[in-house]
């Protein structure tokens, strides 16, 4: 447990910096979730629809600085090949 002030304080503003990543990170597994769940349904108008909104959340969580590019660019681009799977 911190004794100075300063510190204090930066492990309250931590505290509370974890808890947004976590939420950001939540949400956007949530929407992944979703989009997979559909995909197994096998409702492909649906899925693509959940794509687009999968995508914008793990952009958000990317611009968040919660995943990294590379990560983000990753998971979209195994999103769309299960996408396409189904399609085809």
């Amino acid at each position: 447990m911190p004794n100075i002030k300063s510190a204090i304080k930066r492990t309250k503003i931590i505290e509370k910096k974890t808890l947004q990543n976590n939420m950001i990170k939540s949400s956007y597994k949530t929407a992944v979730k979703k989009f997979e769940s559909a995909i197994e349904a096998g409702d492909v108008t649906s899925a693509e629809a959940l794509f687009v909104e999968a995508s914008k959340k793990i952009d958000q969580a990317c611009s968040k600085g919660v995943i990294v590019k590379n990560t983000a660019a990753r998971k979209k681009s195994n999103l769309a090949k299960k996408l396409n799977s189904v399609k085809a």
